[in-house]
């Protein structure tokens, strides 16, 4: 017998931002993800003239986030009604963890909407920010 599903995967390994200004944009992550800078540039497969990435990575969990800076950038911020990614979403397992996190941006002075709950169309708390080009990111936890 055949497998006609996909194959399958072990989990995430990174997410990728194209940014306004690599530089700030590092140190922000570095700062609330306590992430640590990658050595090197990484070009853009396929496309290499148009720019590069840098990675920073959570330490604990070994998450990669890459920044990219693009030569056609024209600097404006980022808008989910667009065609593209909405937003990205880390899990934490329960309501402490959104607590801690919530704390942790306080204490950072990262704007955030506070432990929101949701009873419909399944129970969950979430803890949203944004980064400083407006990519909205978000602390979630099933079921609490």
């Amino acid at each position: 017998m055949t497998d006609t599903g996909p194959p399958s995967f072990s989990g995430v390994h990174h997410v990728a931002f194209t940014v306004r200004n690599l530089e700030a944009s590092i140190a922000w992550y570095q700062e609330v993800f306590n992430a640590t800078l990658a050595d090197g540039k990484l070009p853009h497969y396929g496309r290499e003239w148009t720019g590069y990435a840098e990675l920073v990575i959570e330490p604990r969990s070994g998450f990669a986030i890459g920044l990219h800076h693009n030569e056609g950038n024209q600097g404006e911020e980022f808008n989910e009604a667009r065609t593209g990614l909405d937003h990205f979403s880390l899990n934490v397992e329960t309501r402490e963890g959104l607590e801690a996190w919530a704390a942790w941006l306080d204490s950072l002075g990262v704007a955030h909407s506070g432990i929101q709950t949701v009873k419909d169309p399944f129970p969950y708390s979430t803890v949203i920010f944004r980064d400083i080009d407006n990519i909205q990111l978000e602390v979630v936890a099933f079921g609490v």
